[in-house]
Protein backbone atom coordinates (compact mmCIF):
# COMPACT_ATOMS: atom_id res chain seq x y z
CA UNK A 1 0.00 0.00 0.00
CA UNK A 2 1.82 3.11 -1.03
CA UNK A 3 0.19 6.90 -1.18
CA UNK A 4 2.14 9.95 -2.65
CA UNK A 5 1.46 13.18 -2.54
CA UNK A 6 -2.00 12.75 -0.70
CA UNK A 7 -4.25 15.86 -0.05
CA UNK A 8 -7.50 15.89 1.60
CA UNK A 9 -9.50 19.26 2.40
CA UNK A 10 -13.20 19.50 3.08
CA UNK A 11 -15.96 22.58 2.71
CA UNK A 12 -18.21 23.94 5.89
CA UNK A 13 -20.05 26.53 3.61
CA UNK A 14 -17.62 28.97 1.53
CA UNK A 15 -14.89 27.38 3.42
CA UNK A 16 -12.01 24.98 2.39
CA UNK A 17 -10.46 23.88 5.60
CA UNK A 18 -7.27 21.50 4.55
CA UNK A 19 -6.91 18.41 6.62
CA UNK A 20 -3.73 16.80 4.74
CA UNK A 21 -1.48 18.21 2.94
CA UNK A 22 0.54 16.82 0.42
CA UNK A 23 1.11 13.23 2.46
CA UNK A 24 3.54 10.13 1.43
CA UNK A 25 3.27 6.78 3.48
CA UNK A 26 4.48 3.43 2.22
CA UNK A 27 3.19 0.05 4.29
CA UNK A 28 4.75 -2.81 3.76
CA UNK A 29 3.59 -6.30 4.01
CA UNK A 30 3.50 -7.58 7.57
CA UNK A 31 4.74 -4.89 9.66
CA UNK A 32 2.55 -2.66 12.32
CA UNK A 33 1.80 0.90 12.76
CA UNK A 34 0.81 3.17 15.05
CA UNK A 35 -0.89 6.63 14.02
CA UNK A 36 -0.21 9.52 16.67
CA UNK A 37 -1.57 12.67 16.79
CA UNK A 38 -3.83 15.32 18.62
CA UNK A 39 -7.81 14.99 17.99
CA UNK A 40 -8.82 16.89 15.11
CA UNK A 41 -4.85 16.18 13.38
CA UNK A 42 -6.56 14.16 10.61
CA UNK A 43 -5.67 10.21 11.89
CA UNK A 44 -8.92 9.52 11.02
CA UNK A 45 -9.23 11.39 7.69
CA UNK A 46 -6.16 9.25 6.99
CA UNK A 47 -7.70 6.44 8.21
CA UNK A 48 -10.59 6.55 6.19
CA UNK A 49 -8.74 7.34 3.15
CA UNK A 50 -6.75 4.06 4.08
CA UNK A 51 -9.79 1.94 4.57
CA UNK A 52 -11.22 3.36 0.79
CA UNK A 53 -14.19 5.12 2.72
CA UNK A 54 -12.82 8.07 1.10
CA UNK A 55 -11.44 9.47 -1.91
CA UNK A 56 -8.62 12.16 -1.54
CA UNK A 57 -8.64 15.45 -3.50
CA UNK A 58 -5.27 15.08 -4.66
CA UNK A 59 -2.47 12.62 -5.03
CA UNK A 60 -1.71 9.07 -5.76
CA UNK A 61 -2.95 5.60 -4.09
CA UNK A 62 -2.07 2.22 -4.57
CA UNK A 63 -3.24 -0.80 -3.52
CA UNK A 64 -3.72 -4.29 -4.18
CA UNK A 65 -1.76 -3.75 -7.33
CA UNK A 66 -4.83 -1.13 -8.34
CA UNK A 67 -5.08 2.56 -8.20
CA UNK A 68 -7.58 2.93 -5.65
CA UNK A 69 -8.63 6.87 -7.38
CA UNK A 70 -9.43 5.90 -10.53
CA UNK A 71 -11.14 2.26 -8.98
CA UNK A 72 -15.23 2.35 -9.47
CA UNK A 73 -17.79 2.44 -6.55
CA UNK A 74 -17.84 -1.59 -6.64
CA UNK A 75 -14.48 -1.82 -7.06
CA UNK A 76 -13.72 -0.07 -3.84
CA UNK A 77 -16.60 -1.99 -2.15
CA UNK A 78 -14.44 -5.37 -3.32
CA UNK A 79 -11.42 -4.47 -2.54
CA UNK A 80 -12.52 -3.41 1.11
CA UNK A 81 -14.45 -6.64 1.73
CA UNK A 82 -11.93 -8.65 0.63
CA UNK A 83 -8.58 -7.27 1.73
CA UNK A 84 -9.25 -4.71 4.61
CA UNK A 85 -10.30 -5.44 8.47
CA UNK A 86 -11.79 -2.52 10.34
CA UNK A 87 -11.57 -2.46 14.26
CA UNK A 88 -13.03 0.52 15.95
CA UNK A 89 -13.02 1.90 19.56
CA UNK A 90 -17.15 1.78 19.41
CA UNK A 91 -17.10 -2.09 18.11
CA UNK A 92 -19.85 -1.01 15.58
CA UNK A 93 -21.38 -4.73 16.48
CA UNK A 94 -25.12 -5.25 15.37
CA UNK A 95 -27.03 -5.38 18.83
CA UNK A 96 -29.71 -7.56 17.26
CA UNK A 97 -27.63 -10.46 15.67
CA UNK A 98 -25.52 -12.77 17.70
CA UNK A 99 -21.87 -12.66 18.06
CA UNK A 100 -21.22 -14.91 15.70
CA UNK A 101 -23.76 -13.45 13.08
CA UNK A 102 -21.79 -10.55 13.39
CA UNK A 103 -18.64 -12.36 12.39
CA UNK A 104 -20.31 -14.31 9.52
CA UNK A 105 -21.39 -10.73 8.04
CA UNK A 106 -18.77 -9.46 5.87
CA UNK A 107 -18.83 -13.32 4.57
CA UNK A 108 -22.66 -13.00 3.63
CA UNK A 109 -21.89 -9.83 1.86
CA UNK A 110 -19.70 -11.76 -0.53
CA UNK A 111 -22.55 -14.44 -1.64
CA UNK A 112 -21.50 -17.10 0.98
CA UNK A 113 -24.15 -19.73 2.40
CA UNK A 114 -25.38 -19.15 5.73
CA UNK A 115 -24.17 -22.22 6.46
CA UNK A 116 -20.40 -22.00 5.49
CA UNK A 117 -20.19 -18.72 6.63
CA UNK A 118 -21.18 -19.36 9.88
CA UNK A 119 -18.57 -22.32 9.85
CA UNK A 120 -15.75 -19.58 8.89
CA UNK A 121 -16.95 -17.28 11.78
CA UNK A 122 -16.77 -19.91 14.59
CA UNK A 123 -13.24 -21.00 13.47
CA UNK A 124 -12.36 -16.91 14.33
CA UNK A 125 -14.54 -16.92 17.03
CA UNK A 126 -12.42 -19.72 18.48
CA UNK A 127 -9.02 -17.96 17.49
CA UNK A 128 -9.95 -14.78 19.62
CA UNK A 129 -11.06 -17.51 22.55
CA UNK A 130 -15.02 -16.94 22.37
CA UNK A 131 -16.42 -19.46 20.83
CA UNK A 132 -18.79 -20.17 23.91
CA UNK A 133 -19.96 -16.92 23.06
CA UNK A 134 -21.29 -17.41 19.74
CA UNK A 135 -25.01 -17.46 20.92
CA UNK A 136 -24.60 -14.61 22.88
CA UNK A 137 -25.68 -10.89 21.67
CA UNK A 138 -23.43 -7.57 22.47
CA UNK A 139 -25.49 -6.34 25.28
CA UNK A 140 -24.71 -9.67 26.96
CA UNK A 141 -20.91 -9.21 26.45
CA UNK A 142 -18.20 -7.25 28.43
CA UNK A 143 -16.51 -4.39 26.15
CA UNK A 144 -12.98 -6.78 25.86
CA UNK A 145 -15.27 -9.28 25.14
CA UNK A 146 -17.25 -7.23 22.17
CA UNK A 147 -13.65 -5.73 21.02
CA UNK A 148 -12.59 -9.49 20.43
CA UNK A 149 -16.01 -10.34 18.18
CA UNK A 150 -15.29 -7.31 16.21
CA UNK A 151 -11.32 -8.67 15.71
CA UNK A 152 -12.78 -11.98 14.80
CA UNK A 153 -15.40 -9.71 12.29
CA UNK A 154 -12.22 -7.97 10.95
CA UNK A 155 -10.48 -11.33 10.34
CA UNK A 156 -12.90 -13.77 9.23
CA UNK A 157 -12.20 -12.78 5.70
CA UNK A 158 -8.80 -13.19 5.67
CA UNK A 159 -7.69 -9.48 5.31
CA UNK A 160 -4.16 -8.35 4.14
CA UNK A 161 -4.65 -5.20 6.02
CA UNK A 162 -5.99 -4.53 9.74
CA UNK A 163 -6.71 -0.60 10.58
CA UNK A 164 -7.67 -0.16 14.23
CA UNK A 165 -8.90 2.77 15.17
CA UNK A 166 -8.47 3.36 19.33
CA UNK A 167 -9.18 -0.51 19.85
CA UNK A 168 -8.14 0.02 23.26
CA UNK A 169 -10.11 3.49 24.19
CA UNK A 170 -12.84 2.00 25.85
CA UNK A 171 -11.05 -0.65 27.45
CA UNK A 172 -9.61 -0.90 31.16
CA UNK A 173 -5.52 -1.42 31.36
CA UNK A 174 -5.86 -5.15 31.72
CA UNK A 175 -8.03 -5.48 29.05
CA UNK A 176 -6.65 -3.39 26.42
CA UNK A 177 -3.49 -5.27 27.30
CA UNK A 178 -5.67 -8.57 26.06
CA UNK A 179 -6.70 -6.94 22.99
CA UNK A 180 -2.96 -6.01 21.61
CA UNK A 181 -1.54 -8.88 22.54
CA UNK A 182 -4.00 -10.67 20.65
CA UNK A 183 -3.62 -7.92 17.54
CA UNK A 184 0.22 -8.35 17.59
CA UNK A 185 -0.20 -12.56 18.17
CA UNK A 186 -2.23 -12.44 14.72
CA UNK A 187 0.12 -10.29 13.09
CA UNK A 188 3.02 -12.12 13.48
CA UNK A 189 0.95 -15.91 12.83
CA UNK A 190 -0.55 -14.45 9.74
CA UNK A 191 1.26 -12.15 8.44
CA UNK A 192 -1.70 -9.54 8.61
CA UNK A 193 -0.78 -5.62 8.18
CA UNK A 194 -1.60 -3.81 11.30
CA UNK A 195 -2.61 -0.11 11.30
CA UNK A 196 -3.73 0.85 14.99
CA UNK A 197 -4.53 4.61 15.82
CA UNK A 198 -4.30 5.49 19.32
CA UNK A 199 -3.35 8.12 21.62
CA UNK A 200 -1.48 5.59 24.29
CA UNK A 201 1.69 6.16 24.06
CA UNK A 202 2.44 2.11 25.85
CA UNK A 203 0.16 1.10 22.71
CA UNK A 204 2.53 2.51 20.50
CA UNK A 205 6.07 1.34 21.38
CA UNK A 206 4.27 -1.97 20.70
CA UNK A 207 4.76 -1.22 17.19
CA UNK A 208 7.43 -1.26 14.73
CA UNK A 209 6.57 2.16 13.58
CA UNK A 210 4.97 5.70 15.34
CA UNK A 211 3.82 8.04 12.60
CA UNK A 212 2.17 11.59 14.04
CA UNK A 213 0.23 13.51 12.37
CA UNK A 214 0.16 16.93 12.99
CA UNK A 215 -0.41 20.42 10.97
CA UNK A 216 -1.55 18.50 8.16
CA UNK A 217 1.77 16.69 7.60
CA UNK A 218 3.31 13.04 8.79
CA UNK A 219 6.43 12.69 10.87
CA UNK A 220 7.93 9.38 11.50
CA UNK A 221 10.87 9.07 14.24
CA UNK A 222 11.84 5.07 12.25
CA UNK A 223 10.93 4.67 8.55
CA UNK A 224 12.41 0.49 8.00
CA UNK A 225 14.18 -0.90 4.96
CA UNK A 226 11.94 -1.04 2.33
CA UNK A 227 10.06 -4.67 1.82
CA UNK A 228 6.77 -6.09 0.09
CA UNK A 229 3.98 -3.54 0.07
CA UNK A 230 0.40 -4.44 1.94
Amino acid sequence: MTLEGISQSYRIGERVIPILKNISLTLWRGTTCALLGASGSGKSTLLNILGLLDRPVSGQFRFADQDMLTASVDELAAIRNREIGFVFQSFNLLPHLTALANVALPLTYRGMSHHEAHAYALDQMRRVGLAGHAEHRPAELSGGQCQRVAIARALVGNPAIILADEPTGNLDSTTAAGVMDLLLELNREQGVTLMVVTHDASVAKQLDRQIEVFDGGLHEAFIPEAGKYA
